[in-house]
């Protein structure tokens, strides 16, 4: 079985009154390439007449964002034209490529009325090769993922990109990533395989698992060895657990702010195009 080198704790980062748990990049761990970032807003609760979520207008580049809706909703908007409302079990996926200005914001309906909100925001890294790629941005909802389900309908997975258990994920995406949202009720277990190769992102959102013998509480993000391709999940309590794996790009990162790119001079290159304008203009 694959053994877990160490398990990382998120680490609270609130944002004003968004509550935000964050295991990725921490002062312990700094990426799992090539998943380099994740933020776990919620659960909570908005009282009517809220602002909603604060991520107006801003950039990126060199690489993507996958925003996973469990409670509530996002308003999408980018420079590349693209607009969408995304509800409660919906997904976004948006390959900010040489750039774009975008922003995720709640919906009207949701800032009159409030209500439950939990929301994850996944950033994966794009290879050199891809990094200044046209920008593409696709929003489905709940009932367009593919979901894979045991006989006994305890363990359920949507499956986002990749595949999982031979079920094709929503989304094609540029590098071959996997990635699924998987529920588990109370007992119920699974066994995965993984190719050996793989670096594996393994975050507890809700609940409690076990993992190969070791207890993975929620909250806590499990880094592995690659010392086979063989992953035995129980669960100990009703849970939710975002499974990624992906071959390792074994490329320089250089984080600066909202670009992820291969070097400093990339970076200040990011920044001097987007005050251009070459990233777009936002129109209101």
């Amino acid at each position: 079985m694959r053994n877990i080198k160490k398990l990382y704790k998120a680490e609270y980062r609130p944002m004003g009154d968004l509550e935000t748990w964050s295991p990725l990049p921490s002062r312990n761990l700094q990426m799992i390439d090539p998943f380099i970032f994740l933020n776990h807003h919620g659960p909570q609760i908005y009282p009517p007449n809220n602002d909603g979520l604060p991520f107006g207008p801003h950039p990126h580049r060199g690489m993507e964002t996958v925003t996973l809706i469990l409670d509530g909703d996002i308003t999408h908007k980018d420079t590349g034209g693209h607009n969408s409302v995304i509800e409660a079990g919906g997904v976004q996926w948006m390959t900010a490529g040489k750039g774009l200005l975008h922003s995720e914001v709640s919906s009207e309906k949701f800032k009159k009325e409030g209500g439950p909100l939990e929301i994850l925001q996944l950033w994966i890294n794009l290879p050199k090769r891809l990094k200044m790629t046209e920008p593409h941005y696709r929003g489905i909802q709940k009932d367009q993922i593919s979901t894979w389900k045991n006989e006994e309908g305890t363990v359920k997975s949507q499956v986002i990109a990749g595949n999982f258990k031979g079920i094709r994920g929503a989304f094609d995406t540029p590098t071959s990533v996997d990635l699924s949202l998987v529920h588990f009720q109370k007992d119920s277990s699974v066994q995965l395989e993984i190719p050996k190769n793989d670096n594996i992102f393994f975050y507890v959102i809700h609940g409690e698992l076990e993992v190969n013998e070791i207890t993975v509480p929620k909250l806590h993000l499990a880094e592995f060895s690659k010392n086979s391709e063989i992953l035995n999940i129980t669960a100990k309590e009703k849970s939710i657990l975002l499974l990624g794996h992906a071959q390792p790009f074994e490329e320089k990162v250089v984080f600066g702010g909202p670009f992820v790119m291969n070097s400093e001079e990339e970076i200040r290159q990011a920044y001097e195009d987007y005050q251009s304008g070459k990233m777009g203009a936002w129109e209101n």
